[in-house]
């Protein structure tokens, strides 16, 4: 099958394009030395091109050859040019060799190697410029190969969309079909976050597949999301979700945060809920391990809050200098105007529970409130100024 490459050439064409400017005949294959395209074929083919086409694989002898000549060593370790000579034992003309690798953008990992390009000799000699024309193929054939091997599958594509991460709207009962779960019923969505990446996805692919044959799960930038098709109970699947965090942090020595939107509805909804798990994930970061496990029921305050909150600190012109009045005041007179301020909203106005939090006599609150008003110009029996004081609070602790 033929990949495009946004408008370049194909492999196949890439063949033939090197054939045409390097003289002779091209085959590209992969690391195991199977045909992935070749250059048409003169009369000058030798029997081992025409079987490797034939079969889409080099000859077992041929291949032993190469081994013992040491050339599939060379290909691992160098991206030159090798010069392969003729085996007339086995009718086998002269061919230049170049490995197709992919760069490791980490300089201590070694590339990837994603196949070879090899150039048989015709009836005339290679052209003077032929291995610079292969040192040039090689890297386009790795960017169409890294493109082909790095692009989804079809499945891969349509459970993205069901998630929402690729593109909006989805075609349910075609989804459903191709995954072979439900189309109608409720459904749980879960989403876990872990630095372990790639490790941590396959775990959690295992168990969840484990834990209902028909799970969907997907990886996505440090989110695995897992779906769960007509569970039998809320309780079982938070219960499962524990369990599973545990025993990352117990066997594996892997950190897991978890959250759990369930029941979600239908199909449809699942892209809204993953968001809704994303939203959980990133209140909870900051207080790991507290709430390993939580669900958007039990989150929803916090997440909203946290998200208030995080609006206020974006927009410098939304605090309110009058706290800071407040606070400048306490520094001056060594006064503890702030901190009373936010026991006594604490305890929704009781002044005598408030007193007895900060361990002092009722009146000596009572006071410490009229000179905090005095100095705000703020009203704690207004609910509004009361509303905006706590979020004005909420503001200077960290995070």
């Amino acid at each position: 099958m033929r990949v495009l490459l946004d408008g370049e050439t194909d492999l196949f064409g890439l063949a033939q394009l090197v054939a045409q400017n390097a003289g002779g005949m091209v085959s590209i294959e992969d690391p195991q030395s199977h045909v992935l395209a070749y250059s048409a074929s003169g009369e000058a083919a030798d029997p081992l091109r025409i079987r490797s086409i034939l079969g889409r694989e080099g000859p077992h002898e041929y291949l032993r050859v190469l081994r013992e000549w040491g050339v599939f060593d060379r290909l691992h370790r160098t991206d030159e040019v090798i010069d392969v000579p003729a085996h007339p034992e086995l009718d086998i003309k002269r061919r230049l060799a170049i490995s197709i690798r992919q760069p490791s953008v980490d300089a201590a990992v070694a590339p990837r190697l994603l196949g070879t390009i090899w150039l048989q000799q015709g009836d005339r000699a290679f052209e003077p410029g032929a291995p610079e024309v292969l040192r040039g193929a090689a890297a386009i054939a790795a960017r169409i190969i890294s493109r082909i091997l790095d692009a989804p599958s079809t499945e891969a594509l349509m459970v993205q969309r069901l998630f929402g991460v690729r593109g909006e709207g989805v075609d349910i009962p075609s989804v459903a079909g191709a995954l072979n779960i439900p189309a109608q019923g409720p459904v749980a969505v879960l989403g876990f976050a872990s630095t372990a990446g790639a490790d941590a996805a396959g775990l959690i692919r295992l168990h969840a597949s484990a834990f209902r044959r028909d799970a969907v799960t997907m990886a996505h930038d440090a989110r695995i999301y897992v779906l769960l098709p007509g569970f039998r109970s809320e309780g079982s699947v938070t219960a499962w979700v524990r369990q599973l965090v545990e025993r990352f942090e117990g066997e594996q020595s892997i950190p897991l945060r978890a959250a759990i939107a369930i029941p979600v509805g239908e199909l449809a909804a699942v892209a809204g809920a993953r968001r809704e798990v994303d939203r959980v994930l990133d209140s909870t970061a900051q207080t790991y391990p507290k709430g390993r496990v939580t669900t958007l029921a039990e989150s929803r305050t916090a997440v909203l809050l946290g998200e208030i909150l995080g609006l206020l600190r974006a927009e410098p012109d939304l605090r309110d200098p009058r706290l800071d009045a407040l606070y400048d005041y306490d520094s001056a007179h060594s006064a503890n105007l702030g901190a009373s301020v936010e026991v006594y909203l604490r305890a929704h106005g009781d002044v005598r529970a408030a007193a007895q939090t900060l361990r002092v006599h009722p009146n000596t609150l009572r006071y410490r409130i009229r000179r905090a008003e005095h100095v705000t110009g703020m009203s704690l029996a207004d609910p509004a100024d009361r509303l905006l004081l706590e979020l004005q609070l909420a503001l200077r602790k960290p995070g």
